[in-house]
């Protein structure tokens, strides 16, 4: 395929492919997701301003793979414990593979992986990295509808991955050795 290289950014590339427009990102290895389940019952969110919505959004724990200097032979795995020990200072015992998938396949080339992370331990606030403002909540499995619905009404965004992490967390997070891959 002829890509059409129109503008270049910091980090993202604007092409037009066969007409189509989009935007991809330059120097990493992929896009990491990350669905925490405590051994409590709860799953691990962050919240934190989004420039490009204006918004406070709540989300899943998630980064770049192989963005950091040095890291440009980091696996998936390792860019999945990674981000959740800076975004929510939760260690993980296990961090499982779950799903690939574009998040916006009209707008953008990225693939994102979740992962499905347990036996959590706390090590620290959590928080981010450098000028990140991320802010942890741990809500009850079984009050997480309830909890998103009125953070809404409050005026945050729910970011929509937000709502198939649920799902795993419900049906895979709580029951040991239970998995999607064969």
């Amino acid at each position: 395929m002829s890509d059409q290289l129109v503008a270049r950014g910091r980090f993202l590339d604007f092409i037009v492919r066969k007409g189509w427009e989009f935007v991809a990102r330059r120097d990493v290895n992929g896009i990491v997701l990350i669905v925490p389940v405590t051994d409590a019952g709860a799953i691990v969110l962050v919240e934190q301003l989004r420039p490009p919505v204006g918004k406070n959004v709540v989300e899943l724990p998630a980064g770049l793979s192989g963005d950091d200097e040095g890291g440009k032979h980091e696996t998936l795995e390792m860019s999945a414990l990674r981000e959740l020990l800076e975004e929510t200072g939760y260690e993980a015992a296990t961090m499982e593979r779950l799903v690939d998938g574009p998040p916006s396949p009209g707008v953008t080339s990225e693939i994102v992986t979740y992962f499905l992370a347990r036996g959590l331990v706390k090590r620290h606030a959590g928080g981010g990295v450098g000028g990140e403002r991320i802010v942890v909540h741990e809500v009850p499995l079984h009050r997480a509808e309830e909890w998103l619905l009125a953070r809404s009404r409050e005026g945050a965004l729910v970011d929509a991955k937000v709502w198939a992490g649920l799902y795993f967390a419900r049906h895979l997070g709580q029951v040991p050795g239970k998995t999607l891959l064969p």
